[in-house]
């Protein structure tokens, strides 16, 4: 399997892209119903759902003549985990805080 990881992070840089996302959350939807979302011509909302794809972030499944597209959040696994390195990273300087103003009260 290819590492997707810089496309990961390509596709959700576009907010058109993150929306699209979060309507896919809801469930599969077909490229009309994505389009509708947008004030932007339906070849750019293909376009859109072309970095998802290559980035295998979205399935596309033709039934007959039209497209449906399903979120694949599996693949957001690189976001998770550069996100839980910051987590952690604001965790300790929260605990180390507390601490800290715990300290300054004691007094």
């Amino acid at each position: 399997m290819m590492h997707t990881e810089p496309g990961v992070f390509g596709a959700i840089s576009h907010p058109a892209r993150r929306r699209m996302l979060d309507l896919l959350a809801g469930g599969d939807r077909p490229v009309n119903a994505i389009a509708e979302n947008f004030e932007m011509s339906r070849p750019a909302v293909s376009q859109h759902l072309r970095v998802l794809l290559d980035a295998g972030l979205v399935t596309e499944q033709r039934h007959g003549r039209e497209r449906r597209y399903r979120l694949v959040p599996e693949q957001l696994g690189p976001v998770r985990d550069w996100l839980a390195h910051y987590e952690r990273f604001w965790d300790d300087n929260f605990t180390r805080l507390r601490r800290h103003l715990e300290k300054g009260n004691e007094r």
